[in-house]
């Protein structure tokens, strides 16, 4: 990350923040009535739209069916609402299969699966800019909006390392900057890491500091998150005059 001076002789970032602290998180759960289970979150200026549909039964082939649980199929698309780097991606490009990758082996590691044998459960994530923690978080609460039973919140963050400071939940100009960036994927109430992708080369000696950044960052989204669906779940009994 260099050039731009990206954190400040006071320790403030380009936006303002500090180096542990999170972008502004605002998220909607279900936000489309057709799906299973829906939200929409912005991290920043990141957008992030989920839909979950499931389970159901296996489509096409029921060869792809497994005996023991159930078949997570994940897909990612760049969203309409695009800008900047951002240009619209055709629909199975490298990146949207790669990211679609990522969030099947993320989920697979936080959904039940086991509880619904030969079924299928199809996640669809629509983001700007493929920002991979913003999808998670955004998925994460469409999972629950379904009512498909988690071991745990899946909760993501990215952090990268400046001027000998791991910063939190990298912006755009963070992330175009380049540098050691990495991205987690945590269950909080285990610790347990669903996924963690690293980008650039690290010193050992500074992968613990950014490491626990990622991590505390995710726990920070978790408060916010239980927050949206406890928020969720008390408008919904409102609406079914409980």
């Amino acid at each position: 990350m260099a050039g731009l001076e990206l954190l400040s002789d006071q320790g403030y970032r380009v936006d303002g923040r500090r180096a542990g602290e999170l972008r502004k998180i605002q998220a909607r759960m279900g936000v489309f009535a057709q799906a299973d289970g829906s939200a929409y979150i912005e991290q920043g200026n990141t957008k992030a739209l989920a839909v979950v549909y499931g389970p159901h039964e296996i489509r096409g082939s029921r060869a792809r069916a497994l005996p023991d649980r159930a078949l997570v199929n994940c897909q990612y698309s760049s969203a309409t609402f695009s800008t900047g780097e951002r240009k619209r991606r055709p629909h199975g490009d490298r990146k949207s299969c790669e990211m679609g990758l990522q969030l099947r082996q993320t989920f697979e590691a936080a959904i039940l699966t086991q509880l619904h044998p030969r079924s299928q459960i199809d996640i669809y994530v629509q983001a700007d800019g493929g920002t991979y923690a913003a999808c998670v978080n955004a998925a994460t609460l469409a999972v629950l909006d379904a009512g498909i039973p988690m071991r745990d919140f899946v909760c993501a963050c990215s952090a990268g390392f400046v001027d000998g400071t791991a910063l939190a939940d990298l912006s755009h100009v963070e992330e175009a900057a380049g540098g050691p960036q990495l991205a987690l994927a945590l269950l909080p109430a285990s610790g347990q890491i669903a996924l963690l992708e690293m980008d650039a080369r690290l010193h050992e000696d500074h992968l613990e500091r950014v490491l626990e950044a990622a991590a505390q960052a995710a726990r920070d989204v978790h408060t916010l998150l239980d927050r949206v669906v406890r928020q969720h779940v008390r408008e919904a009994s409102i609406l079914l005059g409980d």
